[in-house]
């Protein structure tokens, strides 16, 4: 039987795989963040699973405004590094693992969680950065990907207790997949960040440290955060965040913190990872 054995909530500052695209990290605005990846990668040089469940959002590069789902799954054998404006990030292609993909489609529509499903789709900084954060730029990435897009760019998005319980079933559907194969899961966005408005640039530490804590301790609390917390607390993308509740519903009850790093600013955003791993 299938394996759930791990997660990780990291932001996927498009910035971050701009500096490691270009070069850039050894500049002083960049050592001090990328010296707390080290710890990240030796974790994940470690511990590859066979398959990572990468929840993320596309940011309106593959999936249009006119056409945005609530719950998408990638279940192609390939996805191609998204063109964001600039030409395609030059990172490797992401392997899928339709097998899974499918089982999880179908266990969740059977769980009442309504996906849609594309065999065709580009991912974009929304993915990639997070595998770079991960596993550094090598000739391929060393686990297979099944990509998760999450609606948090149109309103009206999944609360963040919906996100929760979707990790909830995702669990219950790898347990039930025959083959014997580990399986991660990532959720990335985040932390408190804001693009736009009177309020560019907001940033809010003690909410980020908070919903850290209680990643570990009491996702409940976390789950309990409505879309006006996540605006006032966390700025207009902070409704990133209920991506990490689908990591965490996917996680045992009870869990153990690898690492934490926590970094401001980053491109005028917060920066935040954690890896747990089951008790």
């Amino acid at each position: 039987m299938a394996r759930l054995i791990a997660g990780m909530g990291t932001s996927h500052v498009p910035g971050v795989g701009a500096a490691m695209d270009n070069g850039k990290t050894h500049e002083d605005y960049w050592v001090e963040l990328f010296k707390g990846f080290e710890p990240i990668r030796a974790w994940h040089a470690k511990n590859v699973p066979d398959v990572n469940i990468i929840v993320f959002n596309d940011h309106a590069t593959s999936m249009s405004l006119n056409h945005y789902s609530t719950f998408m799954m990638g279940v192609a054998e390939q996805f191609q590094p998204a063109d964001e404006g600039w030409g395609p990030r030059k990172v490797p292609m992401v392997e899928g693992h339709p097998e899974l993909a499918w089982h999880l489609v179908e266990n969740l529509i059977l769980d009442e969680f309504d996906m849609a499903v594309t065999a065709d789709f580009d991912v974009d900084h929304g993915l990639t950065v997070p595998l770079s954060i991960a596993y550094d730029q090598p000739d391929a990435w060393p686990a297979k990907v099944i990509p998760l897009c999450v609606n948090v760019i149109q309103y009206p998005q999944p609360t963040a207790l919906r996100c929760f319980k979707l990790g909830q079933a995702i669990r219950r559907a790898v347990d039930s997949f025959p083959e014997d194969i580990t399986v991660g899961i990532w959720g990335t966005g985040g932390l408190s960040h804001q693009l736009g408005g009177e309020r560019a640039g907001v940033v809010n530490p003690d909410f980020d440290k908070r919903f850290l804590d209680n990643l570990v301790s009491d996702p409940i609390a976390n789950a309990s955060l409505t879309h006006t917390d996540f605006i006032r607390e966390a700025g207009s993308e902070g409704i990133e965040m209920i991506m990490w509740n689908v990591m965490r519903g996917a996680l045992d009850e009870d869990v153990r913190e690898v690492y934490r790093l926590y970094h401001i600013p980053v491109s005028a955003t917060a920066y935040g990872a954690i890896i747990l791993e089951n008790s």
